[in-house]
């Protein structure tokens, strides 16, 4: 039997390291599917929404390095787009198939048509259509080729009656390329960096995720230079493990001492980063910057000097002409400041909340003494992130997934279908808030059919805690965040998963370790304290003006209980903001 063009799609694929393609199958992607199973060597994974796709495969792009997934024609597209965006922003290298209407019918208006290089040019660094199999093959190569190197989304459009036709040999390879080449500022830049440096005692280290395979290269930048290590949410997993010079994290999730450490160093080093964004940067110290990517460069900072490098090897290269300092009282400063800071965030630990109203600081960090050495952690945006972001820990080997760039809602249970497969072997803990989770709960049903191991964490406060407390911030009554929730348990059981709820703190931890040791998929509904309150590192005036007048117009209209309940949740908080 000749093959067709589905079928040189998945020999393709195959070749590239691909293992599964996450999609729903139908119409213009039948003949796609029927190659897969021809084949045997890949597998389709059957998402509810393309959705969920599009999310679980920048998951396992993020982890593995390359994934696929595929939405068919008109609505399965634009399903897509949310997760292919938030995949796209995450530098991850997915590749995404978009099979559409039969090609005589382009521009008529035709059932389910879209223009696939519309919809996708915004989230994509690859966006082309296949409109006959002498296109095919090279198109596929150059997409995954696009996907791999430049880190992101490539789009391949697909039309549905090309799928079955006889495939034609590609006039040029079809073999994807995996490059690894060593990015080093010149000899020059090198040296004016490392004057820079060296003229300066008061020196703060900002990594971002580029900084990742950095570790021991700014340990030993950070131990010359007697630096605090600041890092950015998405570099904390392998930035902050055995690491004394760490001072935590910034940007509106982050916490005080990482932001006070770079506002009182006299030279900044950002590694790796595109954050924080600038209400959290420094204006008045010299900043300089170092990252694979040139287009962003000075995008977040007024820079005295950017260098376009990998960071790895461009410290490798810079240590031996950095001058050791001797003078380690602004390092010793930041970090006895850090340590208070981790004292107060133990407050919320210490005082683990009521029946009906946990603590969720208390939640995350007891989830971040049972969790493995290697656990993946997937988060919802949302207060979800702020609990991750302030009490699980980096070991070295733990991995965090999120939204981070994106910022979308329904993230987390998605993105732990992806982390399951592509790492059968390490335990999946999806952070979920119950308004993130309630958007996309149909596809608890392929956790089930696929009996992935992942255990969600429910983080159930009953409202939409984030945007609550922007409203509150900002002086506006909290109307419409309030959530009616199923019976989370009686949903569990109904999909064929084990379901628990806590409602008590003293039965959290021996509750947690018995659900996380067991096979299987669980959903664990946790009663956290709707009033616990995520304050930034630091608050602005309007800020503070705004929240009070919330906590007057509040008592004014009869609210005086839910006041009290506030200042008793966030004791600590609010004597830090005043």
């Amino acid at each position: 039997m000749s093959k067709n063009v589905s079928d040189q799609l998945v020999e393709t694929l195959v070749e590239a390291g691909i293992q599964r393609i996450y999609a729903v199958t139908g119409d213009s992607l039948n003949h796609v599917n029927a190659a897969i199973q021809r084949n045997g060597k890949i597998k389709w994974i059957h998402v509810r929404n393309e959705e969920t796709a599009a999310f679980a495969a920048g998951a396992e792009a993020q982890l593995n390095g390359l994934a696929c997934c595929a939405g068919s024609s008109g609505p399965g597209h634009v399903h897509l787009i949310n997760g292919l965006y938030d995949a796209h922003r995450s530098s991850a290298s997915v590749l995404a198939i978009a099979s559409t209407i039969p090609t005589k019918e382009f521009g008529t208006g035709y059932f389910q048509e879209t223009n696939t290089t519309k919809l996708f040019d915004d989230c994509s660094c690859y966006n082309q259509m296949a409109s006959t199999p002498t296109q095919f093959p090279r198109m596929l190569q150059s997409a995954i080729q696009h996907a791999v190197h430049q880190k992101g989304v490539a789009v391949l459009g697909l039309p549905g009656d090309i799928t079955h036709l006889p495939a034609v040999k590609a006039e040029t390879t079809t073999t994807l390329f995996r490059n690894n080449p060593i990015v080093i500022p010149s000899k020059d830049e090198l040296l004016q960096l490392a004057e820079l440096i060296n003229s300066y005692k008061k020196v703060t280290i900002y990594c971002g995720l580029g900084a990742a395979e950095a570790h021991d290269e700014i340990i030993q930048l950070a131990e010359k230079l007697k630096s605090p290590v600041a890092y950015s949410y998405k570099a904390k997993m392998a930035i902050q493990y055995d690491n004394p010079y760490e001072v935590g994290l910034t940007g509106l999730l982050g916490i005080p001492s990482a932001y006070q450490s770079m506002h009182e160093c006299e030279l900044l080093i950002l590694l790796g980063t595109d954050f924080p964004y600038t209400p959290f940067m420094p204006v008045d110290n010299k900043i300089v910057q170092i990252d694979i990517k040139p287009e962003n460069l000075g995008r977040r900072a007024k820079l005295d000097l950017g260098l376009c490098g990998d960071v790895k090897n461009t410290l490798h290269a810079l240590l031996p002409l950095i001058e050791k300092k001797e003078d380690d009282k602004f390092l010793l400063r930041q970090l006895e400041f850090y340590k208070e800071v981790k004292k107060n965030l133990l407050y919320y630990v210490n005082d683990r909340g009521e029946p009906n109203a946990i603590h969720p600081e208390f939640v995350a960090s007891v989830i971040n003494e049972l969790a493995d050495k290697d656990a993946i952690f997937t988060v919802d945006t949302g207060m979800c992130c702020v609990w991750a972001a302030r009490y699980i820990d980096g070991t070295g080997e733990r991995k965090m997934l999120g939204s981070f760039n994106h910022g979308s809602m329904a993230n987390a249970m998605p993105q732990a279908i992806g982390a399951a497969l592509a790492r059968p072997n390490q335990q999946v803990i999806a952070f979920c808030g119950d308004g993130g989770l309630s958007m996309m709960m149909g596809d608890l049903m392929t956790i089930v059919q696929y009996n992935l191991p992942v255990k969600i964490v429910l983080f159930n406060n009953r409202s939409l805690g984030m945007v609550k407390l922007e409203m509150e911030v900002a002086g506006i009554p909290d109307v419409e965040t309030d959530m009616l929730n199923p019976d989370f348990d009686k949903l569990a059981e109904a999909m064929g998963m084990f379901g628990i709820t806590i409602n008590n703190p003293i039965e959290l931890k021996t509750t947690l370790q018995k659900v996380f040791q067991q096979d299987g998929p669980a959903l664990i509904t946790i009663h956290t304290d709707p009033n616990a309150l995520a304050m930034p590192p630091k608050m602005e005036f309007d800020q503070m003006k705004g929240f009070a007048f919330y906590m007057g117009k509040m008592m004014l209209s009869g609210r005086t209980n839910e006041v009290i309940k506030i200042i008793k949740s966030n004791y600590k908080h609010l004597g830090e903001m005043i």
